[in-house]
């Protein structure tokens, strides 16, 4: 297949790219700087620009754009940018299909767990609600511009989880602490977090290519965890230990909105349709995600 991918460049943007091409698909990245081998192609989402052509004879597009949603504070210009950085850039994907007389059959755009907002221990299947919350209005306002793809596309939003890696991401600040032995749980640690590793989210992704899933699928292993279980699994197979508790107030002191929304949020996210399609996790346990964390998988 030749995939174009929006995003190419960040954490799962890199580990996707290198899982498409070894699975012998060709892969088109879109850059904002000048490209610098055939393999990519420049855009300017926030202006809307991106030449039609360069979807030409795709097979599918994968959109993975979008700012950092924990890198920095929550001023009101961080904010628009969460915002803008993700809406631009999609519906600049989709306007640039509808100026194709064959549009890309396959349009993957990104999604996150936080649409459901902070649902306690309710057990979130993809036909949940909408939750409440500015990550909450993030992601229904980029599952909508997905949604304007052209008839006839197959859209497919990832509803995706906390990604765990052995650097960066999720666990990028937490890791270093539960290396050292000074890492513990956020809050109370009861918040659940919908768990995935970063190798079962390129796997996914493979998957969601050649299914015939369309709509909201939830993206996260199908093991739930609250943050107690996350953190005691990462220490124990780092063998530290993790007894430095986070209080909520300090969190909220610290961080303000994001404390909330990232780190004290529940979602008791459930696969429900990747796993009714048969997609098989190579992490499907936490144990074997925190194996993998730690080197050991």
């Amino acid at each position: 297949m030749r995939i174009v991918i929006a995003g190419a460049s960040g954490l799962i943007g890199t580990h996707m790219s290198a899982t498409f091409r070894r699975a012998g698909h060709e892969v088109v990245s879109l850059v904002r700087r000048e490209p610098a081998s055939a393999a990519e192609v420049r855009w300017d989402p926030a202006a809307g620009q991106l030449d039609p052509t360069a979807l030409t004879a795709a097979d599918a597009v994968v959109n993975l754009s979008g700012a950092g949603i924990g890198d920095r504070p929550w001023t009101r210009r961080r904010v628009e940018e969460l915002f803008s950085s993700r809406v631009d850039s999609t519906r600049t994907l989709t306007q640039a299909m509808h100026q194709l007389d064959s549009p890309p059959p396959v349009f993957i755009s990104q999604s996150g767990s936080g649409y459901y907002g902070d649902a306690g221990n309710t057990v979130l299947r993809e036909n949940a609600p909408q939750g409440a919350g500015t990550l909450a209005r993030i992601c229904g306002e980029w599952e909508a511009a997905a949604a304007a793809a052209p008839p006839g596309v197959r859209v497919v939003v990832t509803r995706t989880g906390v990604v765990l890696s052995r650097s960066g991401g999720a666990l990028g600040r937490l890791l270093p602490l539960i290396r050292l032995g000074v890492g513990g749980p956020f809050g109370n640690g009861r918040q659940y977090w919908p768990w995935v590793t970063l190798p079962d989210v390129s796997a996914a992704f493979l998957f969601l290519l050649e299914s015939p899933l369309s709509g909201a699928v939830n993206l996260c292993a199908p093991e739930d965890a609250d943050v107690n279980a996350v953190v005691a699994a990462l220490a124990q197979a780092l063998h530290r230990p993790a007894v430095l508790r986070v209080p909520a107030p300090v969190l909220r002191l610290v961080m303000r909105d994001l404390a909330d929304e990232l780190l004290l949020a529940s979602q008791r996210m459930e696969p429900a349709r990747l796993s009714s399609a048969g997609f098989r996790w190579q992490h499907p346990s936490l144990a074997q995600a925190a194996e993998w964390v730690a080197g050991k998988g």
